[in-house]
This record gives C-alpha cells, sequence and structure tokens, in this order.
C-alpha cells in the first residue's frame, strides 16, 4: 500500500476535514460519557420541577422527569453502578464473541480464510461484497460490530486499500443500514410487536404481520449496497489516501500465498464449520426445536436461537480455529490456545474502561426520562403541524434521525413513539405499516455518526489499530457522507416505493383502513 505522509491530525480542508478536526478536539470518549453524565444529572434536577402535559405511553400519565441528583437516586444509582456495567449488553456481546475469534486469529484460520476469499473474489467487488455481508450480519444480532467490521479492515488492507475505507464501507452495511436485509432477521417481529401495540389504542382488533416490511427492507438492501459502494469508493478512500497507515502492523496477517499446511488446515476447519451449521440447522427445523421459543419461532428475541447468537459466534470461530491450528501446526498444546484468547482480551481493555461509563450514562439518561421527554415532545410538535402525508412521512424520518442521535435502542426509541406515531397517522389514513417503515429509514441512517451509540468507540478502536490518531471527529467526518446520503436517497426511496404501490410486506398496507 502506497503510504500517505499525513495524519488524522492534519486533516484535509472543506466541510469534511472541519467536521475532523473539530470532532478530534472532542475530549476522548470515556470523558465526553463522564460530562454527559453529570450533564443529565443536573438537567434531570432542573426539569424536576417542570410539569409536562405530554402523555408518557408507557403510564398514560403526564410525563415526570426524575431528578437523579436526589438523595434515593443517587444511591440507587451507586448500588446499581456495576450491574449498570456487567449487564451491558454490549460488553458480554464484544467480550464472549472476541473470544472464539482470538483463537480463530492467532491460530491463522482468519488469515488463511481472507487469504482465500481474496484469491477469488475480484478487487473491484470488495466494497460491494464487504457491505453486503454487512448488511447480513443483521440476522445475527449485533453480530456484525464484532465481527464484520474488523474484518472490513483486514480484507481492504490485504487488498492493498486504505483499512479505514473497509471499516467505514463494513460499518456502513452493519449500522447505516440495520433496517435493510434480503433476509428476515429478530429486528422484523420486535418492532411489528411495538406497531401494533400503538396501532391497537385506536383499533383493538387490528393484527400487524411480524413481516410487515420485509418487500420493502429487502429491496432497499440493493440500494443501501450501491450507495455505499459509489460512496466508499469515490468519496471515502480517496480522501483517505493523505492518511498515513501507521498502527502496529506487524499483528495484522500477512497476505501472501496459501502454503500446503494453510490449505489443509483450511479445509479441515472449513468443514467443521460446516458440519457446525449443518448440526444447528437440522436441531432447528423441527417444529419442536428446543431452539424455538413457546410460539414455535426461530427469530423471534425470546427464542434460544437467537439469545445464544454470540455463543454461536464463539464456538463457529473457536472450533474451527482449533481444528485449524492442529492440522496447520500452529496450535501444539492448549496453551496456543487460551494465549490467543488472552491476546485478545488485553486489546479489549481500552474498550471495557469507555463501556463502563458509557453503561452509567446510560442507565441515568433512560432513567431520568429525558430520552423520553426529547421523544414524546418532537413528536407532539409534528403533529401539531397537520402537514401533508408524505411530508409527514418525511417528517417522522427526520425526527427518528434526530432521536437517534440520542437515544440508540432501536426497540426502546419505536416503544415510546410507536404509541404516538402510529395511531396520529392513522387519522390522516397512513397504515402503521408505512409508518413503521418511515421509522427504520430514520433509525439506521444516523447510527454512523453519533458517538452515543455504544458501538461507536469500539468503531474508533477498531480504526486506531491501522491510524493511531484516529479520534471520534475521524469516524464521524468519515461517515458523515454515507449518514446524509443514506437519509435522504432513502427517504426518497421510500416515497417512490409508496407511490409505484408496490407491498411493503407480508399482509401490510399504505392506507388504513386497509384498502
Amino acid at each position: 500500500m502506497t503510504q500517505a505522509t499525513d495524519t488524522p491530525n492534519n486533516a484535509p480542508g472543506g466541510f469534511l476535514g472541519a467536521v475532523e478536526r473539530i470532532g478530534n478536539r472532542i475530549p476522548d470518549p470515556a470523558m465526553l460519557f463522564i460530562a454527559l453524565l453529570f450533564i443529565v444529572w443536573v438537567l434531570s434536577w432542573l426539569l424536576s420541577y417542570v410539569s409536562f402535559s405530554v402523555i408518557d405511553p408507557r403510564t398514560g400519565e403526564a410525563l415526570v422527569v426524575h431528578n437523579q441528583l436526589a438523595g434515593s437516586s443517587m444511591t440507587t444509582f451507586f448500588s446499581k453502578m456495576v450491574t449498570n456495567f456487567s449487564g451491558f449488553a454490549p460488553v458480554g456481546t464484544v467480550l464472549v464473541a472476541m473470544l472464539g475469534i482470538g483463537v480463530a486469529e492467532s491460530s491463522g484460520f482468519i488469515n488463511a480464510g481472507l487469504k482465500a476469499m481474496l484469491g477469488v473474489t475480484p478487487r473491484v467487488l470488495l466494497t460491494p461484497m464487504v457491505v453486503f455481508v454487512g448488511i447480513l450480519s443483521h440476522s445475527a444480532i449485533d453480530a456484525g460490530y464484532v465481527l464484520v467490521i474488523p474484518l472490513g479492515g483486514l480484507i481492504f488492507y490485504a487488498a492493498g486499500r486504505h483499512p479505514l475505507a473497509g471499516i467505514a464501507a463494513a460499518f456502513a452495511g452493519v449500522s447505516g443500514g440495520f433496517s435493510a436485509n434480503p433476509a428476515p432477521s429478530a429486528l422484523d417481529p420486535m418492532l411489528a410487536s411495538l406497531t401494533q401495540v400503538g396501532a391497537g389504542i385506536l383499533d383493538a382488533d387490528i393484527i400487524t404481520n411480524p413481516l410487515n416490511n420485509y418487500y420493502f427492507t429487502a429491496v432497499s438492501s440493493l440500494l443501501i449496497v450501491a450507495l455505499a459502494w459509489y460512496i466508499t469508493d469515490r468519496v471515502i478512500e480517496p480522501r483517505l489516501q493523505r492518511t498515513v497507515v501507521d498502527g502496529d502492523l506487524d499483528d495484522l496477517p500477512k497476505m501472501d500465498h496459501l502454503g500446503a499446511a494453510e490449505r489443509k488446515g483450511l479445509a479441515a476447519a472449513m468443514g467443521v464449520m460446516v458440519l457446525g451449521l449443518v448440526v444447528l440447522f437440522l436441531t432447528a427445523l423441527p417444529e419442536g426445536s428446543a431452539w424455538r421459543d413457546a410460539t414455535g419461532s426461530l427469530t423471534n428475541f425470546t427464542s434460544p436461537l437467537m439469545q445464544s447468537i454470540v455463543t454461536l459466534i464463539f464456538l463457529l470461530f473457536l472450533l474451527p480455529g482449533i481444528v485449524f491450528g492442529l492440522v496447520a501446526g500452529t496450535i501444539t498444546s492448549s496453551k496456543d490456545m487460551i494465549r490467543g484468547m488472552t491476546k485478545s482480551m488485553e486489546s479489549m481493555g481500552y474498550y471495557l474502561v469507555i463501556m463502563f461509563f458509557i453503561a452509567q450514562f446510560v442507565y441515568a439518561f433512560n432513567v431520568s426520562n429525558l430520552g423520553a421527554l426529547m421523544a414524546l415532545e418532537g413528536a407532539q410538535a409534528l403533529k401539531a403541524m397537520a402537514l401533508p402525508w408524505y411530508i409527514t412521512i418525511i417528517g417522522i424520518v427526520l425526527l427518528t434521525g434526530f432521536v437517534n442521535i440520542f437515544v440508540g435502542s432501536a426497540s426502546g426509541k419505536w416503544g415510546l413513539l410507536a404509541p404516538i406515531f402510529v395511531p396520529m397517522l392513522m387519522t390522516l389514513g397512513i397504515s402503521p405499516d408505512l409508518t413503521q417503515a418511515a421509522y427504520r429509514v430514520g433509525d439506521s441512517s444516523t447510527n454512523i455518526i453519533t458517538p452515543l451509540m455504544p458501538y461507536f468507540p469500539l468503531v474508533v478502536i477498531y480504526c486506531q489499530r491501522y491510524v493511531k490518531g484516529t479520534g471520534i471527529g475521524t469516524l464521524a467526518a468519515m461517515m458523515l457522507p454515507f449518514s446524509i446520503t443514506f437519509l435522504v436517497a432513502w427517504t426518497t426511496f421510500l416515497l417512490l416505493y409508496t407511490f409505484t404501490g408496490w407491498p411493503l410486506g407480508v399482509a401490510a398496507s399504505y392506507t388504513y383502513p386497509a384498502g
């Protein structure tokens, strides 16, 4: 790869350069969340004396901001500090998956797999391949954040392209295209169930199909791949040519040709991986499978299969990694396996520090009701405008995108907004299915530019592996073109899709009453 002479701290000019310079002046992410925690405490204290007329859909009563500086709140906060951290979902998800990935990487399995893949994938198709794999990872909930995004950097670096461009492409697919997927995912029934709750406020008999947006999200995956492909190759990577790759490159896989031992090890490891997937498929297929929940579903969040995704990823890399090492001779004892796990955990130290403070901020922000206040007041303001239906749809997309910068959870936001948006638009003749589709566009498009998203600091760490000076501003500036393009193009696509009358999903409609 041709090395450049500039560093992220000497960012190029223009709007993106300004975003990068300003963003990199923001304090370290850990300090940022400490400051935000204090801001939440002070705001909750001040706003706890204000009476709000907006109704909290969770209680049916006027929303109340809870003072987090009150004695009882502070003692509760201190008592929950440990469990806030240990029970914070991104922590366990990342660490458990990294144990298996660490063995697969240290044994050389990932390295050999990348060599084989690069041998059959044309260089020109690397970008759409990375983006598309990122989109497919949604079927495994948050697996893409710990698997696809770092591999995106490795793949691009191995191909002689800038690794940060690979990370950006993967991040765009995994997070920016979160609601685009050609395969059903656990997100579909979760959002549909909340939509039905909102619709039930006006119509107790309405039934929302879990795949009510499936056709739209499937076609949207093609749009996201095309947009991300163009932005990565034509906007991001040319700009990154001025950014020097100065990370600890000695730890990265060497992408020479596969040796005989590697070929044997890879064949054996892939055989084990395929065998594992076949066993999983055969055990999940029967109607009475233990992988299914009480309703017989495999894709609901309550199903053992969905709840075991991280464990399955751990095994999916651990077992082939061990087999590869034994066959190729890179693992000679159990100490080598444990050493690989240990090395992967050593790289997660900084991430754990950041996650500790993020977990405390998220707890305080949620229990104070500040996030709920922001979402509900915005929804009420949109309702009061009484705009035409297509302008209202655009308004929902934009409001959702704005709220998403502060409230990251897709289910948490929709749990708050669905009881407002869905019945409000039903009175305008807009179906719950279309309202949900608009929400999904706004929710996805701004994921990749908010440092408040729990996985954002993890992506910064991935970037620092290649470019030591990477900061929040570097990543935000890199992802901003994706976010703006997705927001505009995807919203336009939704409106055009609506005008064509193509079905949104299974048993879905555009109007209410359905017609």
